[in-house]
């Protein structure tokens, strides 16, 4: 097919470090629409990528040239924004966490699967070297069974990422339902569910005590069971004030994996014999200046379209991922755990 036309709705900073430019990596890519509420954002990003600018989004999606949407937007408007771009005829990938709830996240299934049009949610970590190379290890058996693990990502917050700092939306409930865990939280349940399987249980610690004028989560410490039955846990924290921490070990029966737990080595494997094995791999993206490696998110988007495949992660995947993230809420209201 010819050039696969795309548009992003939100000119935002996941949008300015990520998605525009990764998409203007593509050769096979043309953005041709950028949208943003702030007319002089969308004005300056329209004109560094040669597109057009609007301010309603439903005005772009009336550009029925466009192929593709990037959702760049507060967590509270990925469904309703993504319902009304598939229902527009253009396939979505969205911005994780995918919704709010369920019943959005279903909706979104179903708009994508009525529209015959892709749906792909942006977790990106499951394109990370290191957690592409754990998951050949894992499924491979060499290392046995799995008996636990921990998973954490924490950095400082959202105010040096975002476009508009401390006032960000991130630290609005209304806009963004729910903060560390849904910003920091679902890469990680997302992860674990990649690498290890289904989680079928839940349990939750959620404080909010790191951040002054906000009324969502900063800190979360979350229990899991998986369906073969290992246990573990799962951290999100913007409290983390200097430096961050994107690590994942898991414990097995032959050996340990430390993926990202370590300044050089992106994996490291430690076998049960005293054999060690150290992977220098791709480094995961941070945050921090030169942190922004490819993503390959827009990538796989992109090659889904073009080869008619279903994207590697796509809306039932996010839903699921979304779900553990939504049951750890719900278990430290009830203080019981959650089954899935």
């Amino acid at each position: 097919m010819s050039k696969v036309r795309v548009g992003v709705i939100g000119c935002g900073a996941i949008a300015i470090r990520r998605h525009l430019p990764e998409y203007a990596g593509l050769e096979n890519v043309d953005i041709v629409a950028v949208c943003d509420i702030v007319p002089e954002r969308a004005e300056e990003v329209a004109h560094q990528y040669g597109a057009t600018a609007y301010t309603d989004y439903k005005e772009l999606l009336k550009d029925g040239s466009i192929d593709a949407i990037s959702v760049c937007l507060p967590n509270y408007l990925h469904a309703p924004v993504s319902i009304d771009s598939l229902n527009a005829g253009k396939h979505v990938l969205c911005e994780k966490p995918m919704a709010t709830s369920r019943e959005e996240a279903e909706a979104m299934i179903a708009a994508a699967k009525e529209n015959g049009k892709k749906l792909m949610i942006a977790h990106n970590q499951r394109f990370v070297s290191s957690h592409v190379k754990a998951k050949q290890i894992l499924d491979s058996g060499e290392l046995g069974k799995v008996y636990t693990f921990r998973t954490t990502f924490g950095h400082p917050g959202p105010e040096a990422w975002s476009v508009d700092g401390a006032g960000s939306w991130f630290f609005d409930k209304k806009r963004a339902f729910i903060g560390a865990l849904g910003d920091l939280g679902v890469h990680k349940s997302d992860l674990i569910r990649y690498l290890l399987g289904e989680i079928v249980e839940v349990g939750s610690l959620v404080e909010t005590n790191a951040k002054e004028n906000t009324d969502v989560d900063d800190n979360a410490v979350t229990l899991l069971k998986t369906e073969s039955g290992a246990i573990g846990t799962l951290t999100a924290s913007w409290s983390y004030v200097r430096n961050g921490d994107n690590s994942t070990v898991i414990y097995c029966e032959k050996g340990v994996l430390r993926l990202e737990d370590d300044p050089k080595y992106s994996l490291i494997v430690e076998y049960k014999n005293g054999e060690t094995v150290n992977y220098e791999l791709d480094k995961i993206q941070t945050n921090e200046e030169g942190g922004q490696t490819t993503t390959h998110v827009m990538e796989n988007f992109i090659e889904s379209i073009v080869n008619d495949t279903v994207p590697p992660v796509p809306g039932e995947e996010g839903m699921k991922s979304l779900q553990v993230i939504i049951a750890a809420l719900e278990s430290n209201e009830t203080k019981t755990f959650i089954q899935l």
